[in-house]
């Protein structure tokens, strides 16, 4: 399931029809997210590569809110840019429909400045997010595994025609533009 915070900018929303036809009151649609139908479709399709049972939540929300969780479950006080909550567990004899493998919170404006970064679409970066977020639930850990859940990632974005993720970037980052600081 797809949530949208209501404090997320309406320019990052998807447009509506009438929207649409304005083009002039619009930013790019690359800035915007897709529809709630899209993702869901995509988290679907995520999910099952992973192979993670249960249902799943995504929060798609603002830089404050994610930083709130982030000190709240984690003790940083900084907005990132996915977080992962796994449950406690399946249960036994409850079906798979029935069973929530936990939520996903993604900070919309943090995905779209690393989207800008990437040269990629708003809807890319919060694809890659998800499917990062995805791997969490499912208890890998790239911070203690040994590069199993980069392997992990890369072979998934592959299979699921996603760019570089966040796990590559730290270990290969972009080269600085001449000129200007990291």
């Amino acid at each position: 399931m797809i949530l949208l915070d209501p404090d997320l900018s309406p320019s990052l929303l998807p447009a509506s029809k009438a929207a649409r036809e304005d083009a002039a009151a619009n930013p790019p649609r690359a800035h915007r997210l897709p529809t709630p139908v899209t993702l869901g479709r995509f988290l679907k399709l995520a999910q099952a590569a992973v192979r993670l049972k249960g249902q799943v939540t995504v929060l798609l929300t603002t830089d404050p809110a994610i930083r709130k969780l982030n000190r709240q479950f984690r003790g940083k006080n900084k907005a990132t840019d996915v977080l992962s909550f796994p449950s406690e567990g399946l249960m036994p004899g409850l079906p798979a429909s029935m069973q929530i493998a936990g939520d996903l919170a993604i900070s919309v404006p943090t995905a779209l400045k690393q989207a800008l970064e990437q040269g990629h679409p708003l809807s890319t970066e919060v694809k890659v997010l998800m499917l990062h977020g995805l791997l969490h639930l499912a208890g890998l850990d790239h911070e203690t595994d040994s590069g199993l859940m980069a392997r992990r990632e890369r072979l998934l974005r592959g299979k699921l025609k996603l760019p570089q993720g966040l796990i590559e970037r730290v270990e290969t980052p972009r080269s600085t533009p001449k000129g200007k600081r990291a």
